[in-house]
């Protein structure tokens, strides 16, 4: 009996030891997989051409895929054919997009008749990485060139917007570069704070004109956030266009998010001044590199805020922080998603219990201000 019994209890043992090894390797992969999940959100998203024929394809692919994040005249001049193709340029020596726009008939995809569009973009169908929201830090690169003749109006000629989705403000762009008829032209950084637009610096267009320049432009998204442009002649290295605001507002109210557009958007509202033009693209990136979701985060010690239980099953708890200094809690998916918002409550508590599993980060804000932030893990 007392060897059955020794056998029975070491089976039990086993048996025991082999649930909680199994429970443990289960964990090591729920968190392995959290890790190869923020990996994923900083990598740097680039759209290269590759060589004529199916342009539009190979866009879609990167920006939207499955969708349609191209915005083109062809509906209005299908024999002219598809309005962004890609040519082989000598100076870079790889394949660049060229964006036609015609004087006529061109307008903005059978929609509107007063002005002319062929832009690419990020959009609601976009993958999350490629569109901003508030707290997060994105750097977007690229490169243009405009013919030695080129000809803006009077009126707008957008080749770059950063454009809030949602809200009552998403008709005005947040920054635009805008080419502008004067003496002399003007390549024109504008900004919009909420519906009306200034200029926020301004350089002589000849500086552009037949020469391929790149692109770096660096913005924190938020009330309070920052912004940087730096623009640079690519054969000789030197700036030629430079802006920056440590504090400025980068957001919309109510916004889903921010996405860019490039491309050729310009009025007709003064036609006599324009003529059929082609801008060249090339080396598109974007690449989120700090805020809410950024790898950083992750590692990221708050000391004086705590959340618990973490991992959570219902209900999380904030410690560390008074009910006074916040009125709002975010949250956001790791995907960068707002999934959503609620209202401070008495006990400093708030309700998890619909989230999946995974790794969520917790915002808390004052007046719209982002003043803490923690990452937490759902997991049943």
């Amino acid at each position: 009996m007392k060897i059955n019994l020794y056998i029975v209890i070491k089976e039990q043992i086993y048996i025991v030891r082999s649930k909680m090894q199994l429970k443990m390797k289960n964990k090591r992969i729920f968190f392995l997989s959290v890790i190869l999940c923020l990996q994923n959100l900083t990598a740097q998203v680039i759209l290269n051409a590759d060589g004529p024929g199916n342009t539009y394809e190979l866009i879609t692919s990167v920006l939207a895929p499955g969708h349609n994040p191209v915005e083109v005249p062809d509906c209005n001049h299908s024999d002219f054919g598809r309005h962004i193709d890609e040519v082989f340029d000598t100076e870079l020596n790889t394949y660049v997009f060229r964006f036609f726009s015609h004087k006529t008939p061109d307008n903005d995809r059978c929609i509107n008749f007063d002005r002319q569009r062929v832009e690419i973009k990020t959009y609601d169908q976009s993958p999350n990485n490629l569109l901003g929201v508030e707290g997060e830090t994105v750097v977007y690169k690229w490169k243009f060139k405009l013919d030695s003749d080129f000809q803006p109006s009077q009126n707008f000629t957008h080749i770059h917007q950063l454009k809030a989705v949602g809200g009552l403000q998403s008709s005005m762009p947040l920054f635009t570069l805008t080419l502008r008829k004067g003496s002399p032209d003007k390549m024109e950084l504008r900004y919009a704070e909420s519906t009306n637009q200034i200029t926020l610096y301004e350089v002589n267009l000849s500086l552009f004109k037949g020469v391929w320049v790149e692109v770096t432009e660096t913005i924190t998204y938020g009330e309070s956030g920052e912004y940087a442009i730096s623009i640079s002649r690519i054969d000789s290295g030197i700036e030629i266009f430079s802006y920056q605001n440590n504090d400025i507002r980068n957001w919309r109210t109510g916004a889903d998010f921010i996405r860019p557009k490039w491309g050729i958007y310009r009025s007709l509202n003064d036609s006599d001044n324009l003529r059929d033009e082609t801008v060249l693209f090339a080396n598109f990136s974007i690449e989120e590199t700090g805020g809410v979701l950024a790898i950083d985060d992750y590692f990221l010690e708050n000391k004086k805020l705590v959340v618990f239980p973490n991992p959570t099953l219902n209900e999380l708890t904030i410690k560390g922080i008074s009910i006074e200094d916040y009125d709002e809690v975010v949250l956001y998916s790791i995907s960068g998603m707002k999934i959503a918002l609620q209202k401070k409550t008495t006990k400093n508590t708030i309700d998890v219990s619909f989230l999946q599993d995974g790794l969520y980060f917790l915002l808390l804000k004052n007046k719209h201000q982002i003043v803490k932030r923690v990452k937490f893990i759902k997991n049943n």
